[in-house]
């Protein structure tokens, strides 16, 4: 019983101070960093939490294995020692009934035994004494098997658990973390594009549980399956085969990489007049006024960044590095350091099988779904690859470019003009894209087809993402651009012209 207490007490000790241990971490909280947010790191750290967690099953089971067969051994033992005592008990009773039965016989029959006899006889009594003393009645014959009596003393962790598998049922940074749907108020908009993302992100619960254990981004994505080498994707053609009616042109408007960091989490074409209205930082160049309160008039007064007076607003999500620590504190996960584009290309191009008409002024365009995770792919648009590889695209996956070649986004806008409005409730049906075979559907009218290249230098590895809204998870489907014309009408003809004779302008 002293023995089975003493390890009882120094087991209860080790889960006091384990317990402990676990206290002070989960009140060390702070808020997620982005190298956490690496989603490489993420995938070795649930591996290997995976792993320890393996590790820690297969030392318990062993343990115990180890712990059930010391159990046997010691029985078998206590079972050849009754086997011998029992042997011991059996001869030492022949012996006293076969020297009753000759002390008998030498009585019968007169017979005095010599000195030598008598010696003989007496260490045969010192010798049954002895078989005596072994056989002790008072003797408890548990007495060499303390643990006989308390069987759970052999295994101590049989009341008391390991203080290590204990402490296991806690999360590893036990923080806070994001319910998909939830972040800043926003007002909800049309097309998916904007929405009511609820009161913020959800408390850490006073009483940790298995179900927390994962780290502070585990759910903020992307994921590695998210990412794909970009020589696994197999080639395909991007655009239609240009016929013989066709319009082989093309100009591009020159309007930089936001140098001049313009950037905010706006959007006044889905969502006019709302702060925050994306939930996503977007790179604009063009336009230098636009924000969520832009409108026809504010955008025409404004400048420009753009060459030969091209004042149309070109926008689109930023890129982060999600290997380097920025934007810890935003409450829509949207962390990292933002990555400039190396280069932003806005070609404007022309139809496969006819000509090509003058956009309106102030025509609203979008392209893509930023909530295509959700709602599906029915009008996402994304396109990524790399340089060196642009006939090999990936419509939903990050490329992971070899060393030495850039990331690319390639995000093509509708360019078949209903010849009435300049944005719809949707602020799609007004512009459609055209058909398979590049020709606009029966109705509508081509205009030049703009289309945004951008290139960026990005870590090495599954370690950047897109920003998104929080419950879009930063998926690579969710890339989206938006665009408004504000070129003068002169230029705007210019454009035209240059699509229609087949120049490059």
């Amino acid at each position: 019983m002293t023995r089975s207490r003493r390890m009882a007490a120094a087991v209860s000790a080790l889960a006091v101070v384990a317990g402990g241990l676990v206290s002070a971490a989960v009140i060390g909280v702070g808020p997620a960093s982005a190298d956490h947010c690496d989603p490489a790191q993420a995938s070795q750290e649930q591996q290997q939490g995976q792993r320890n967690r393996n590790n820690n099953q297969n030392q318990n089971q062993d343990q115990q294995q180890d712990q059930d067969q010391q159990g046997q051994d010691q029985n078998q033992q206590d079972q050849n020692q009754n086997q011998d005592q029992n042997g011991q008990n059996q001869g030492q009773n022949n012996n006293q009934d076969q020297n009753q039965q000759d002390q008998n016989n030498n009585q019968q029959n007169g017979q005095q035994q010599d000195q030598n006899g008598d010696q003989q006889q007496n260490a045969d009594q010192q010798g049954q004494g002895g078989g005596r003393a072994v056989l002790d009645p008072a003797q408890n014959p548990d007495a060499q098997n303390p643990d006989a009596q308390n069987p759970d003393a052999q295994n101590p962790d049989a009341q008391n658990p390991d203080p290590e598998q204990t402490a296991e049922t806690f999360g590893r940074r036990n923080r806070p973390t994001r319910n998909p749907g939830q972040g800043n108020n926003g007002n909800n908009g049309n097309n998916g594009n904007n929405g009511n993302n609820g009161n913020g992100s959800a408390s850490p619960t006073p009483s940790p549980t298995a179900s927390e254990d994962h780290n502070e981004c585990a759910d903020l994505g992307p994921f590695v399956e998210d990412f794909v080498d970009i020589r696994r994707v197999a080639p395909r053609q991007l655009d239609a085969r240009i016929g013989r009616g066709g319009s082989r042109g093309s100009f591009v408007s020159a309007c930089g990489t936001n140098r001049n960091g313009h950037n905010n989490p706006d959007n006044f074409i889905v969502a006019p007049g709302v702060s925050n209205g994306a939930h996503h930082l977007h790179d604009y160049v063009g336009n230098l006024s636009t924000d969520g309160f832009s409108t026809d008039e504010s955008l025409a007064a404004a400048g420009t960044t753009c060459r030969l007076g091209d004042k149309s607003t070109y926008f689109w999500p930023v890129l982060r590095d999600r290997k380097i620590d920025a934007n810890t504190e935003d409450p829509d996960g949207n962390v990292g350091q933002v990555l400039r584009a190396r280069s932003v290309t806005l070609q404007f191009r022309g139809n496969a099988t006819s000509q090509v008409v003058a956009m309106p002024r102030f025509l609203r365009l979008i392209t893509g779904d930023a909530k295509a995770a959700t709602n599906g792919a029915g009008n996402a648009r994304a396109a990524w690859s790399c340089t060196g590889f642009q006939n090999r695209i990936s419509p939903d996956k990050y490329p992971l470019c070899p060393r030495g070649s850039q990331v690319v986004r390639i995000l093509d806008f509708p360019s078949c003009w209903d010849g009435q409005n300049t944005d719809s409730a949707n602020h799609r049906t007004h512009v459609v894209f055209p058909g398979q075979g590049g020709a606009c559907p029966q109705g509508t009218k081509a205009v030049p087809a703009l289309r945004m290249t951008l290139t960026y230098s990005v870590p090495q590895g599954p370690s950047f993402a897109v920003d998104a809204f929080p419950e879009q998870k930063h998926n690579p489907i969710t890339d989206h651009a938006d665009f408004a014309n504000v070129m003068p009408d002169r230029l705007m003809q210019f454009v035209v012209s240059c699509i229609n004779r087949g120049r490059r302008c």
